[in-house]
């Protein structure tokens, strides 16, 4: 026994000594690997963002402010946020729902759902928009008749919810599809058997298990959502003041020439897109932690 203890033992420090030989790798490697890491990380990203706020503050705190006052800008925020707020809550029930269903339940169309939950990702947010431009268009499937009622969709404030709605389709869902994978049914089964209904099941069970997950998609979907152009670009018409977002304000702003006003509105997006990644970041430390209690 004492032999077959050594043998064990000694096995045990051989396979833990090669897997650190596996992973070893000269200093030199190691370095050179952070060095381009770094500089990517330098030039592609931290180089853009640093430029953004410069060129936005070029001409001083006054020119700034007002490029953010003007009427335009104004309603530039207003209608991004607007997106936002209408779009999230949308995909979040949509995401809760699908997720459930299809990790939950066997029913036929099972791979047809999730190769729908899917398509935005292989979709070009282009085409999207053109698809709605050819539906709900003046020429459209459904123009006509739209064009009768009085009904604007397409150029006006529905059209860009809608694609908005389409591009940020998956975030929720695909982030909670893998989770409750995981996490099974049998919580959810015990739950049922002990006379707990639907709602009390998902609300007491099946949301504590994916909460973290369920916020880092609504943070993923509201960051897309606010920064989306091209679908958006497709729907919108570009009426100033009436259907440019942020991103579309920006185009139009740096096209005229405008490069302190363009940067100033960018910035907004880029604190936007900051604050995200702080959320972002304080979630996956909550989710890690919990995932050790």
């Amino acid at each position: 026994m004492a032999g077959a203890t050594v043998l064990h033992g000694s096995a045990d420090h051989a396979g833990r000594f090669e897997s650190k030989a596996a992973t070893r790798e000269p200093a030199l490697v190691k370095w050179t690997i952070l060095a381009v890491s770094l500089a990517f990380f330098a030039v592609f990203l931290l180089l853009p963002l640093v430029a953004v706020f410069v060129e936005a503050f070029r001409k001083g705190w006054d020119t700034y402010a007002a490029a953010l006052v003007e009427p335009d800008a104004v309603a530039a925020i207003k209608l991004t946020l607007t997106a936002a707020l209408i779009s999230v809550p949308l995909n979040l029930v949509f995401g809760v729902a699908a997720a459930w269903a299809i990790t939950k339940f066997e029913f036929r169309g099972k791979h047809l759902l999730i190769t729908f939950i899917d398509l935005p990702f292989s979709v070009s947010p282009v085409v999207a928009g053109l698809i709605y431009v050819l539906v709900f268009g003046a020429q459209g499937w459904f123009g006509p008749w739209l064009s009768e009622h009085d009904v604007k969709i397409v150029f006006a404030v529905p059209g860009i919810v809608l694609a908005t709605v389409f591009v940020t389709f998956p975030f929720v869902a695909r982030e909670l599809i893998p989770l409750m994978e995981a996490q099974g049914r049998e919580e959810e089964e015990a739950a049922v058997v002990l006379g707990a209904r639907g709602w009390q099941t998902f609300w007491h069970v099946t949301l504590p298990n994916v909460k973290w997950g369920l916020l880092y998609g609504v943070i993923l979907c509201n960051a897309r959502a606010m920064g989306e152009f091209g679908a958006v670009s497709v729907v919108s018409g570009h009426i100033r003041g009436l259907t440019n977002t942020m991103p579309l304000h920006v185009e139009i702003l740096y096209n005229e020439y405008q490069f302190a006003a363009a940067f100033a509105v960018a910035s907004v997006l880029a604190l936007l897109a900051l604050v995200t990644l702080v959320i972002k970041a304080w979630v996956e430390r909550r989710a890690g932690g919990a995932g050790h209690d």
